[in-house]
């Protein structure tokens, strides 16, 4: 492992394009799971000028069955989109939560995918598709995330909520950030370049309104990042084309799933290539990535390894993962195999195991706690109640005594 090197990880805001699909996928999942903690739910979003999508494959009791929609099912559907664009704050002439165009185009699961999910006899519930899956944690914040992607979210969640109360009343919902640190014997120290590019109100891409806006831009960088990271050589790109005024779907259409690089790890570690947002919890692109992420943060957590990657993989119908492996990249206390051998005992013991059934269940998955999860990322949250359940660091003492 490199130990002195430049790394860089970016984020998009909760108003980008793609996010705003994210978001609007992700409403769906917790309006259907809120009716039915069994729901089956692969819902897709297509975002553009005034214009939002809905596609995909759903069952859900006394929403969707037999091919037929409740009585006022498809209206709260569209509520749940409506209030969902609200909540971000478009309300502007070429995306507006009121008057954009709406069309839902979901309808029934197909019944040779539910055969291989669905429990039967002896069967156990099968995984809701083949794929790998990896989780990640290191020891480069308190968050145990990579620094470069902890950073770039803080600072757009920073400016969001800035928006929100009114404190910074030019700024608009689409942004972007990114972040490159150095690296000293593999620690941070200190910030190269820092990029942030936001949409805002007319007029702030000039003379003295642009120098407030970057002037404000830096000052959120400041209270996010630490002080000694920063100095007179860090070097600010802040809306480096200039104007930046048309943003969010009416600049560019957006899609469920394409930054799943940004929900996870900002590029340090590997990923499987299957994205999150819309998908029900039997969807081992989701669960298995959640259930890793909290195995990987617990041996970081318990002082076992500095940095940790786990990958999972599955196949379509099948309950048992086909593997599991474990790379501590040569900072790891213990031999990766036993470490390997120690996270499998745990995981049967605290969860059930590592089948679907045993994630859902362990980390109490089927519930509508999904949406906060679509935007700043799925993991280096705060655990909190039902909520980022994967984040919390209960296994320490478990997987200390296992090794």
């Amino acid at each position: 492992m490199r130990s002195n090197y430049l790394f860089t990880s970016e984020s998009v805001s909760e108003g980008h394009p793609d996010k705003v699909a994210d978001q609007i996928s992700d409403a769906i999942v917790d309006l259907f799971l809120s009716k039915d903690p069994e729901a089956r739910i692969a819902c897709e979003t297509l975002t553009t000028t005034q214009l939002v999508v809905l596609a995909g494959e759903i069952r859900c009791k006394g929403v969707y069955e037999n091919g037929a929609w409740a009585p006022g099912a498809q209206d709260e559907i569209e509520k749940a989109v409506r209030d969902t664009v609200k909540r971000i704050g478009y309300e502007q002439e070429g995306f507006h939560w009121e008057s954009l165009r709406f069309e839902n185009n979901l309808h029934g699961q197909s019944a040779h995918i539910a055969q291989g999910v669905d429990a039967s006899g002896n069967k156990d519930e099968g995984a809701g598709d083949q794929g790998i899956m990896f989780g990640f944690a290191c020891d480069e914040t308190p968050d145990l995330m990579p620094a470069t992607l902890d950073y770039s979210h803080k600072i757009l969640e920073a400016m969001a909520a800035d928006r929100h109360s009114g404190a910074a009343p030019f700024l608009e919902p689409d942004a972007k950030s990114q972040v490159t640190l150095r690296f000293e014997n593999g620690k941070p120290v200190a910030a190269t370049a820092i990029v942030v590019s936001t949409q805002h109100k007319p007029g702030y891409d000039e003379g003295a309104n642009e120098a407030q806006l970057h002037a404000y831009v830096k000052s959120v960088v400041a209270r996010v990042i630490p002080a000694a990271l920063l100095s007179d050589a860090t070097v600010y790109h802040i809306n480096p084309t200039g104007s930046f005024e048309i943003g969010g779907p009416d600049g560019d259409a957006g899609l469920t799933g394409r930054k799943i690089i940004v929900d996870t790890y900002g590029g340090a570690s590997p990923h499987g290539g299957g994205a999150f947002s819309g998908k029900d919890p039997t969807k081992v692109d989701r669960s298995a990535a959640y259930v890793t992420r909290y195995l990987a943060k617990n041996v970081v957590a318990a002082g076992l390894a500095r940095r940790c990657t786990i990958q999972v993989a599955y196949a379509i119908g099948v309950s048992e993962p086909l593997s599991l492996y474990v790379d501590t990249h040569g900072t790891g206390t213990a031999p990766d195999d036993a470490l390997e051998a120690a996270i499998a005992s745990v995981a049967k013991d605290k969860l059930g195991g590592l089948t679907p059934r045993g994630i859902r269940v362990g980390l109490g998955l089927n519930k509508p706690i999904y949406s906060p999860t679509a935007a700043y990322g799925h993991f280096g949250r705060k655990a909190d109640g039902d909520y980022f359940p994967w984040e919390r660091t209960d296994l320490v003492d478990a997987l200390k005594a296992a090794i």
